[in-house]
Order: C-alpha cells, then sequence, then structure tokens
C-alpha cells in the first residue's frame, strides 16, 4: 500500500511538473506574439552568444601583434616614440568604411607627425564576408592611398579584446606609464555618411585635446557602421 500511495506520489509531482512547462512555453508564445515588434527590436541590440564586453573608458589596452597588408606584423609596441594611438577598426566594402577612407587618411595625416597615428584593423571574418580577404586588403590599402597600417585580425580576437561592434569603430588610446589607456570610443565624427556635412569632429577634437594637456571632453559616441562579420 505504501508502495502504491509513493507511485501515486511520484506521478502527480511529475503531471504537474508537465502542466508547469507547458504553461509556461504558453506565455512564452502569446508574449511573442503580442510584442513581436518589441522583440525583434530588443534582440537587434542584443550581443552575440560569443561577444566579449570590450574597454571602457581609463582601460588599459592590451599590445598584439598583427598582419599588415605589406606583409609585416606591426604591434603597438613598435611605436616607441608615439604618444597614443588612433585606432580604428573598418574593412573594405562597408559603404560607410568606404566613405570614411579619405577621412581617415587625412586624420593619419594630421596626427601621426604630432605623436597619434593611425592603425586600421579588418575586423570582419572572409568566410562570412569574401570581399574581406587579405589579397582583397591589399588592393584596398593601395587604391585608397592608406598611409598607415591596414592590419587583418584573422583570429578576430583583437576586435573582440576591444569590443569593436562596427565598421567604422574608433578607440583612441594614450600613452600613460608605458601601457595604452582608451581615453575616447565611437565615431570619427556626427556624419558617417558624408564628410563634407561633418559639424562635429569627435575624433580629432579628442587628440587635440590630449595634445593640449587636457582632459577629453566627450568620452564616447554612438559608432554607426555595419556590423562586424563574425
Amino acid at each position: 500500500m505504501k508502495k502504491l500511495n509513493l507511485f501515486r506520489g511520484l506521478a502527480t509531482l511529475f503531471v504537474a511538473a508537465l502542466l508547469v512547462t507547458s504553461c509556461n512555453e504558453t506565455k512564452e508564445e502569446k508574449t511573442s506574439e503580442k510584442t513581436k515588434g518589441d522583440q525583434v527590436a530588443m534582440v537587434s541590440e542584443l550581443p552575440a552568444p560569443n561577444a566579449v564586453k570590450g574597454y571602457t573608458i581609463g582601460d588599459t589596452a592590451t599590445d598584439f601583434k598583427l598582419k599588415d597588408v605589406d606583409g609585416s606584423m606591426v604591434s603597438l609596441s613598435d611605436y616607441k616614440e608615439a604618444k597614443g594611438f588612433i585606432v580604428i577598426f573598418t574593412c573594405n566594402t562597408c559603404p560607410y568604411a568606404v566613405a570614411s577612407e579619405e577621412r581617415i587618411v587625412a586624420l593619419d595625416k594630421e596626427f601621426k607627425s604630432k605623436g597619434y597615428p593611425v592603425i586600421a584593423i579588418n575586423p570582419n571574418n572572409p568566410e562570412v564576408q569574401p570581399d574581406d580577404t587579405y589579397a582583397l586588403m591589399q588592393k584596398k590599402a593601395k587604391a585608397a592611398g592608406f598611409t598607415f597600417p591596414y592590419l587583418f585580425d584573422e583570429s578576430q580576437t583583437v576586435y573582440a579584446k576591444y569590443g569593436a561592434t562596427k565598421t567604422p569603430h574608433v578607440y583612441l588610446l594614450k600613452k600613460e606609464n608605458d601601457t595604452n589607456v582608451v581615453k575616447y570610443i565611437g565615431a570619427i565624427d556626427d556624419n558617417v555618411r558624408d564628410g563634407a556635412a561633418v559639424k562635429d569632429q569627435f575624433l580629432a577634437n579628442a587628440v587635440n585635446e590630449l595634445l593640449a594637456g587636457k582632459e577629453v571632453s566627450v568620452k564616447e559616441t554612438k559608432a554607426i557602421g555595419c556590423s562586424v562579420k563574425q
């Protein structure tokens, strides 16, 4: 009799668990139907499952060694006289990246001699975006007249460590006690689509403030561009 009661008790618990599960699934389905638009908007802002949070203002950026389009390996430590770095994650064909190419070249021309060279990094996986192969990077650098290293993040580990999500995505670093400290993150300026319509040059302003010995006044802006292809 005791065994029968125990069996009945276990059976009751099993059925209850099934009902709870079924109830939860029904609620989720109803929620999905009622808020389909909101769900889509929310999902678009969520990071990928393996996404890394990345650097924030004041963090120390670790060095890297990546292959340049000329075949050499480049690290931040190679630039002994630099005061800092303009690290820009960009790529070959994203319209936003292409629209920014002349501005990136101009930034390197203006600030390299002042101690803040541009270091461009392509974070895209060519298996996902075939136009971002190393060979096509070499052609892009030549055609666009790049005056700075254009590095291939082949393992896709550097962009993840930085937390870059767009092309272009900017990280301004300043050397402090032999470390590279993040001082600005975001966009090059306030009009990624049209360089002629720019009113606020976020990145250039930040570099000039550092050169003047000042704190960066606008430390973060929203990077607008194509998503990094993983």
